[in-house]
């Protein structure tokens, strides 16, 4: 059921973003993937928190910029999390060297919770976080745990990056909110 906002429907996007969630959730089930029980507890789990957290986090502000840095963060912090259980980032998922990116997760949680939230405070902590997420990307280029697994080393350094540049979107995103108060 939808309500009306100045003569027009109102998009049920709650109902949509959970459906959306919960349908994700059955894919593998409809594509026959050898997941076990825990596969489906862990990805409820997670995307239960990535969703819970966007919910607050729409409640929280009512600012665009806000929102759209948190349109970012969430996403990049579920696909960090998704790619290194379900396959790895650094070689497999078995490599203790994607233990780094628990530090990097680490990172952005705590800075959110100093910041209270707050978009100048986020703004920094999603700086913070994009330079812990170089660092693991220094290491592994000086380093080299699992450079000779797919994707091999220029691989692993691309994808570091590309987290790295959506966590200075974010706090781009989020220091923008700051300047709009």
């Amino acid at each position: 059921m939808t309500s009306i906002v100045k003569g027009r429907p109102k998009v049920p996007w709650r109902i949509i973003g959970w459906g959306g969630a919960a349908a994700a959730l059955l894919v593998p089930l409809i594509a026959n993937a050898p997941w076990s029980l825990s596969d489906y507890i862990f990805a409820a789990a997670v995307v239960a928190i990535v969703g819970g957290t966007f919910e607050l986090a729409m409640r929280k502000s009512g600012n665009a910029w806000y929102r759209s840095g948190v349109a970012v963060a969430l996403p990049t912090a579920f696909l960090l999390v998704w790619i290194n259980g379900a396959v790895g980032i650094i070689g497999n998922e078995g490599n203790p060297a994607n233990l780094m990116f628990l530090g990097v997760l680490g990172v952005v949680v705590v800075g959110a919770v100093v910041a209270r939230f707050d978009a100048a405070g986020m703004a920094r902590a999603m700086a913070v976080t994009a330079l812990a997420e170089s660092l693991v990307g220094v290491i592994v280029f000086f380093d080299r745990p699992g450079a000779t697994e797919p994707p091999g080393l220029p691989g692993v350094l691309v994808l570091i990056g590309l987290f790295a540049l959506a966590w200075l979107l974010s706090a781009w995103l989020f220091q923008k909110a700051a300047r709009t108060k």
